[in-house]
This record gives structure tokens, C-alpha cells and sequence, in this order.
């Protein structure tokens, strides 16, 4: 990389950490690169848009939108560092690069009990932050006008500024595979990933749980449908509502969401007809109509000592939300009770039917992680919940590892597989945008919706 390189990534960047390395970068390339604070988030966290080249094309990377998927950092740090080195990305492109550090920096601060390593799956959950479905900052359930966090505010405005012709939303699976949503095709973006993925040792989620109803667009890269009006149950599981990866679509914006996973799992790259599709799917929905129990037995124990528990209402939202949604999806799953709801399972391969295991075995753990840290933090357990849950949490750790074979990706490996994909959307999407009207345009917009993602 020259004179823009960096000491490498080998492990995840904190919030602090994020704001010093990109203003490492700005002092060695004034010219090229900016920084700047386009909002504050809750807690008092500066929100820093990092920006490089001059172009009248606008992309716009957003990094941390979930609080437990800290790769997106690594990514657009690196992704400047490509920008600032090959001048085919900015100038030869006619483009910024728009770099927005983390979206939900307080979540990310949440996580840093885990963030750094060593990377276990057992200290992962146990250290697990994700606010609830309301407070997740990308989401618009009451609409852009409507939005009150002021993380969301502060994404919306850059999108009105900046009216991007691609804007790419980086997320992270913690066990699974690697896949991609879009709100328009970009033809040859399914090969691309494919390319990047087997160069990279990462497995494609052929039959991704937050795709599970969705049209696909090629091998693990699918198709966002408009949203709808629904319940906090459906929105949660079904991407009911608005969110920020629509707004921007009245400028003429293309918007990729690039999953990269933590740890993989060879099983959802398997396209092949299952042996035998509804006794697994029996056993998914019995797993967890058994798990969700236990977890509900517990949180009943749990929750009368939680009031002198500072802060405990974060995290109780998120447990509550899948304490919610945990029966619906086990009827959902099972054929002898989800044949006949409005919404059938499509036709299932082995990928998805490991894809609804491992989506089972994640609402449970991450269950039980917060649980363990909201008795952690009341400082006693009176009602004897911790080795419960340290058993619980080991066993279905274990079950990922030796039922499930995810394995760890070193996190420099993580953030160059989604960096060669953002780099293929933007190569794409500039070709895209070339052929057709420039971004802003009158006349660019589709009418299609774009709902929040659900994983």
C-alpha cells in the first residue's frame, strides 16, 4: 500500500480505536482523505464520516449498523486504504468513497468484553450486546420522519447530502455463511462472490434464514422485498417495516447488504436435496420450542432481582424480543403446524435446513448470554440462575462446534472477503449507473421498498 498503509488488523477494532487509525490515515493523506463528525450518538460517542477522492459519484459504506458485528470496521478501514492506493477507485471512477466508521458505536463499546479475543464461542455470547428491535439504528418502524435515535438522524441526513448511487450496509454472521442482499440485481455480483469465497475459504449461505421467503438473485445473493404493515413479532422475523437501506432509494441508491461470517459452516454451501427435510425440521422447531422454556423458566427466576441492575432494561428489550418470536418460528418451522400458515416454507435444500438450525441454536444463546450478564451485573444470584446458564451456554456452544463444524475466520480474513465484495458491488454499480440515468436523477426510482434486515 505505500506510504497509506497501516500496521495490519488482527483482531477487531474498538470505537476509539476506529476514530484514531482513520485520523492516522487523514494526517498521512490530507489531500485525498477527510474526517469529519456528522452526528453524536446517544451515550456522547462522535460519529465519524471518513471520506476519500473528489468524484461527483457518492458511495456510501456503512459500518457497525448491529452492535454485535464488529467486521464492518476492519472493512472500511481497509477500504480506504484501497481507495487512497488505486486512484482507479476514485478519479478513474469519477467517485467519493464515504466511509461512516460505526453506526451504533454504544452497542459496539457493549461488546468490547469479547471484541478483542482471544475469539471464543462461549465468551461471545456470554459478552453479546444487541439492543432491541426498537433501538437497532437502521430501522424506521415509524418512518424517516418519524426516526428519533439520533444515530438514525444522523445516516439519514448523509443520505440526503451525499444522495449515493450505492450505498453498502456491512454486517456480520456470527455462525454460518457469507451472502449478500440487494434492492436491485447487479448481474455478475453472484459469480464475483462466488470467486471471492473460494479464494478466501469462506462457505456461502445458499439458504440464509433472513432470505428464507425472499426471491433469490443468484447463488447466495437475494432480492429485498417491498415491507409491509405487521405486528413487532412479524416485523422482527419477516423485515416488515422501512428502513434506512430504502430511504435513499428516492436519489436513485443501489444498497448492498454484505454478511460476512465470524464463524463458518461448511453445511449452509450444501445446495443438495435433504434426506429427510421434515424430521429435521421437527427436531429444529422441538429444539426450540424446548429451549425457549427453560430460557422463559429462567428469566422468570432472574427478573425480580434485577432492580437495583443499572441499565438493565437494554438489555432485557432484546430478551424479550426473542423471547417473542421464538414460538412463532417453531410453529413456523415444524410441517406439522406451519403447512398451512399464509406464508409456507418455500422449497428447503440441505443449506437452508442448516441455516434454520443454526438460526434456532443463536436465538437461544444470545438468550442466554444476556441473561448471564444481567445477573453478572446485580452483583449476587439468589436465584441460583449462573450455573444454569454457564451449562446451557456450553452445551449449545458445543453443539455449534461439533454438531454444526463452524470453525473460526481470522478477522483479517473476515474483512478482506467483504472488502472484495463492496469493491465488486461498487465496480458493478458504477457500470450500472453509467448505463442508465446518474443517481438523483428523476425518473431512477424503481418504486420498490426495502425492508430491514431480520438476521
Amino acid at each position: 500500500m505505500g506510504r497509506c498503509a497501516l500496521p495490519p488488523l488482527l483482531r477487531y477494532p474498538t470505537v476509539d480505536e476506529l476514530g484514531a487509525r482513520a485520523a492516522a490515515l487523514v494526517a498521512r493523506h490530507p489531500r485525498e482523505a477527510r474526517l469529519r463528525r456528522i452526528g453524536t450518538s446517544r451515550a456522547g460517542t462522535p460519529m465519524w464520516l471518513l471520506s476519500v477522492g473528489r468524484g461527483s459519484r457518492q458511495a456510501l459504506v456503512v459500518a457497525g449498523p448491529h452492535a454485535n458485528e464488529p467486521v464492518g470496521g476492519a472493512t472500511v478501514l481497509r477500504l480506504a486504504e484501497r481507495a487512497l492506493a488505486d486512484p482507479r477507485l476514485t478519479e478513474g471512477a469519477d467517485a467519493t468513497w464515504n466511509l461512516l466508521l460505526c453506526l451504533d458505536p454504544d452497542g459496539l463499546r457493549r461488546n468490547e468484553g469479547w471484541l478483542t479475543g482471544p475469539y471464543a464461542l462461549g465468551r461471545y455470547f456470554r459478552n453479546f450486546f444487541r439492543p432491541g428491535f426498537l433501538e437497532q439504528p437502521e430501522w424506521l418502524p415509524d418512518g424517516a420522519a418519524g426516526a428519533a435515535l439520533p444515530e438514525t438522524r444522523a445516516l439519514l441526513d448523509v443520505q440526503d447530502e451525499l444522495r449515493p448511487f450505492l450505498q453498502c450496509s456491512l454486517h456480520g454472521v456470527d455462525v454460518g455463511g457469507g451472502f449478500v442482499e440487494l434492492t436491485d440485481d447487479l448481474p455478475q455480483l453472484a459469480q464475483r462472490l462466488a470467486h471471492t469465497a473460494a479464494r478466501l475459504g469462506i462457505p456461502r449461505e445458499l439458504g440464509a434464514y433472513d432470505a428464507l421467503y425472499w426471491p433469490g438473485l443468484g447463488p447466495a445473493v437475494y432480492r429485498i422485498p417491498p415491507p409491509r404493515r405487521a405486528d413487532l413479532a412479524a416485523a422482527i422475523t419477516e423485515a416488515a417495516v422501512e428502513s434506512t437501506w430504502f430511504h435513499p432509494h428516492r436519489h436513485g441508491t443501489l444498497t448492498a447488504v454484505v454478511e460476512a461470517p465470524m464463524w463458518g459452516v461448511a453445511a449452509v454451501s450444501d445446495g443438495s436435496p435433504p434426506a429427510d427435510r421434515d424430521g429435521v425440521l421437527r427436531a429444529v422447531s422441538r429444539t426450540l420450542r424446548h429451549d425457549t422454556g427453560l430460557l422463559r423458566h429462567l428469566l422468570a427466576r432472574i427478573r425480580p432481582h434485577l432492580a437495583a441492575v443499572p441499565d438493565a432494561a437494554r438489555l432485557l428489550a432484546p430478551v424479550d424480543d426473542y423471547l417473542l418470536i421464538c414460538p412463532g418460528l417453531a410453529d413456523a418451522w415444524d410441517p406439522d403446524t406451519g403447512d398451512g400458515a399464509a406464508h409456507p416454507l418455500p422449497p428447503l435444500s440441505t443449506a437452508h435446513l442448516a441455516a434454520l438450525r443454526i438460526s434456532g441454536r443463536r436465538l437461544a444463546l444470545r438468550t442466554a448470554g444476556l441473561l448471564h450478564q444481567l445477573v453478572r451485573a446485580s452483583g449476587h444470584d439468589p436465584a441460583g440462575a449462573l450455573p444454569e446458564l454457564d451449562g446451557l451456554i456450553d452445551q449449545w456452544c458445543a453443539d455449534y462446534r461439533d454438531g454444526c463444524g463452524a470453525r473460526w475466520i481470522p478477522v483479517a480474513r473476515q474483512a478482506e472477503y467483504q472488502a472484495r465484495v463492496v469493491l465488486s458491488a461498487f465496480q458493478l454499480a458504477v457500470r450500472h449507473t453509467r448505463a442508465g440515468s446518474r443517481s438523483g436523477e428523476p425518473g431512477w426510482e424503481s418504486g420498490a421498498a426495502v425492508p430491514m434486515q431480520r438476521e
